[in-house]
């Protein structure tokens, strides 16, 4: 049962009580699972194994965290959740937390926020109250509660008001990696969160609308809502970069979610292959063209040749000819149906043996299945399927493409111009798979080469951040790992800053797999002051035409400050100043930007860390690289030399891009620095 709704002669008092003996509840949890006693339940060590580390996640899980808080919010419902009303069944009280926690009688303390009956303190309104009587949200100092505020959202003598406590916990500072938004995510992003496993969404939002928070919470809400399946097929999280990788690792374990993998696009497709190289634009954008899968089908297939010659089987005195007409007949089915060329090259034998066992049959004889196994290994079947349809070797096959201009023209014609297969042709040949320095677009192409000899594994769901960034080979080696799953996509076509980037999602869903996925948008801001994104707005006609600005809805405007400087030693000066604030700082720039900058913060004493690594009490700044800054956060940042972000790319509209990526990683306030004019977008 849950704690009946009543009222408290001092109610921070009663909360802390409650927030005390709910640490107590799953602290018991934890030590009941850490006495267990396998001993005489498995019955070998391998089963003994499954379990101790089934156990051991499951005490990782119960961990509880001392600055964060067990609980963030409560609902008080005018009757039971599920009561008939019509009986005045009298209301209950509940406790919305990161997880359940329950007490020695097994009744919730706590009620996870992935619950049915947590749901309506994220959709609950004075409009549609849901049956919620009260709702209240707390404010915590180090895991403490001290406050508390309260909407009574049945009341309609009481108008609707925004609260103070949410406003303060979107705008908390953020120092160290992402954190979880259980306590402040939005209507319109549980709608996102809730959505069922069945169904691909693609999510686009611009900056500081939650588009990866919503993504991750997803995805525990979907282990919550459907963990045995997930538990079989299992969950992905894919993402543009390791810093990234490494700045929202922590968000997922902090809900008690510990088994989900994450991995960059490159992670999953150089499996045995180093990549080394690095391509020009216009190579890279070839090969990252879907027309390119077209190219690889034709010349694995082109492996298989039609048989000329019989096949004749001797077993004892007796001797099989299985005639070439029949066998080419075997062969053009197999190709008809489609089938991976692998699957289909281990099926070839055993056709030419099923054959050998209808002549057998139709002599008197009675031949089983150990007789067809036997015959699909007879040696004359072996040397037949070895020339008819030979063995393929993915990575040698893409070496070939790219090393010899004949091979690749033949399997190229109609697809790719002249052009574009000088374009990818290697200048130099290479000895072997092993010595090559593949690129990343080389790596996808073997990955799709791959897949097209042998199936690619599918897991139940995937989560694609930063999408927009991807190559239509990109998507295809994504939606390989999600074939008979779903998936979340989310991206910004804003902020795509690849000479590939995606032009609309409905064409990288098509890439992808997922024609049926629902795109939805986020133009809510909850991170990026007014001003900030105010002034990047100004990027968007020229960038993303026709795409909603973001509209921030934070009460504290932040502030935003564009200063024309002489030299670097303001740009120091400009960090030394924010430095002396709350909270992170992040100093962006031009990648070339970063030695000399990096040598003038040292040179004034200012210690700085790279993307990726965690921000601490002694150390908040980071020099972040433009490139690296997709995703990233900082209360306070210095942008230095917008034009110099510009003109580092090989475009001007990438170059915008990535400049509208720089300004907005703000929240809560920016200082933009520059010698040089400010780009000509930018005047207002």
């Amino acid at each position: 049962m849950s704690t009946p709704v009543d009222d408290a002669l001092d109610p921070l008092e009663r909360e802390r009580s409650h927030l005390a003996g709910s640490r107590a509840a799953l602290r018991a949890m934890r030590e009941d699972v850490e006495s267990l006693d396998i001993r005489d339940v498995t019955a070998n060590w391998v089963n003994a194994e499954v379990l101790a580390h089934q156990i051991d996640e499951r005490i990782k899980a119960l961990a509880d965290l001392s600055d964060t808080p067990l609980f963030f919010g409560r609902l008080d419902y005018l009757h039971s959740p599920g009561a008939d009303r019509a009986e005045g069944a009298e209301g209950e009280r509940f406790y919305i937390g990161r997880r359940h926690v329950h007490d020695h009688d097994g009744d919730p303390m706590v009620i996870d926020w992935r619950a049915p009956v947590s749901q309506p303190f994220y959709r609950a309104s004075k409009k549609d109250p849901m049956d919620v009587a009260l709702r209240r949200r707390f404010g915590y100092t180090r895991g403490e509660i001290t406050a508390y505020e309260d909407e009574h959202l049945s009341d309609p003598a009481e108008a609707a008001r925004t609260s103070k406590l949410l406003q303060q916990e979107i705008e908390r500072p953020r120092v160290g990696p992402m954190r979880d938004i259980v306590a402040t995510i939005q209507p319109e992003q549980d709608e996102i969160v809730r959505s069922g496993l069945g169904g691909t969404v693609c999510v686009q939002g611009g900056p500081g609308t939650g588009k990866t928070a919503v993504g991750l919470h997803r995805v525990a809400y979907l282990l919550y809502a459907h963990r045995e399946r997930l538990a079989r097929t299992g969950t992905l999280v894919i993402g543009p970069n390791r810093s990234f990788l490494h700045y929202i690792e922590q968000v997922l374990p902090a809900l008690g979610e510990l088994t989900v993998q994450q991995a960059t696009v490159d992670d999953l497709v150089s499996a045995g292959v180093q990549v080394r190289g690095v391509d020009e634009a216009p190579a890279a954008i070839v090969k990252g063209d879907a027309r390119m899968a077209e190219v690889l089908r034709r010349a694995v297939y082109a492996h298989v040749t039609m048989p000329t010659e019989p096949v004749v089987v001797v077993r004892g005195s007796r001797r099989w000819r299985v005639p070439a007409y029949e066998l080419e007949d075997i062969v053009r089915e197999l190709l008809e149906r489609g089938i991976r060329y692998g699957a289909a090259r281990e099926a070839l034998p055993q056709r030419i043996a099923h054959a050998v066992l209808v002549q057998m049959e139709r002599s008197g004889e009675a031949p089983d299945d150990r007789v067809q196994d036997a015959v699909a290994r007879n040696a004359a079947v072996k040397a037949a399927v070895k020339a008819i349809w030979p063995p393929v070797d993915p990575a040698k096959l893409v070496l070939r493409l790219l090393s010899d201009a004949e091979f690749l023209a033949e399997h190229a014609e109609g697809v790719l111009s002249e052009e574009e297969q000088r374009t990818i042709l290697w200048a130099k040949p290479v000895r072997s798979a092993k010595s090559a320095k593949w690129s990343s677009a080389d790596a996808v192409l073997i990955d799709e080469a791959t897949d097209l000899v042998q199936r690619t594994h599918s897991l139940g769901h995937v989560v694609l951040d930063e999408a927009q960034d991807l190559s239509p080979m990109q998507y295809r080696a994504v939606g390989r790992r999600c074939t008979t799953g779903s998936a979340t996509v989310l991206g910004d076509l804003a902020q795509g800053t690849t000479p590939w980037a995606t032009r609309s999602w409905g064409e990288a869903l098509a890439h992808l797999g997922k024609t049926d996925g629902v795109v939805e948008e986020l133009t809510a801001g909850f991170r990026v002051p007014t001003d900030v994104i105010a002034y990047a707005s100004r990027l968007l006609p020229y960038i993303a035409p026709g795409l909603t600005p973001v509209a921030s809805v934070r009460e504290n405007p932040g502030f935003f400050d564009l200063r024309p400087i002489t030299g670097t030693a303001e740009v120091v000066a400009a960090c030394e100043e924010l430095l002396l604030r709350e909270g992170s700082t992040g100093l962006i720039a031009a990648d070339a930007r970063i030695p000399e900058l990096g040598a003038a913060l040292t040179a004034a004493g200012i210690g700085y860390l790279s993307p990726g690594e965690e921000t601490t009490a002694e150390t908040r700044l980071t020099l972040v690289p433009a490139s690296l800054a997709k995703g990233l956060e900082y209360d306070y940042v210095v942008l230095d030399e917008p034009q110099a972000v510009v003109s580092g790319e090989p475009d001007e509209r990438t170059g915008l891009r990535r400049l509208y990526v720089a300004l907005t990683r703000a929240v809560s306030g920016l200082i933009v620095t520059h010698t040089s004019p400010l780009p000509a977008q930018l005047a207002g």
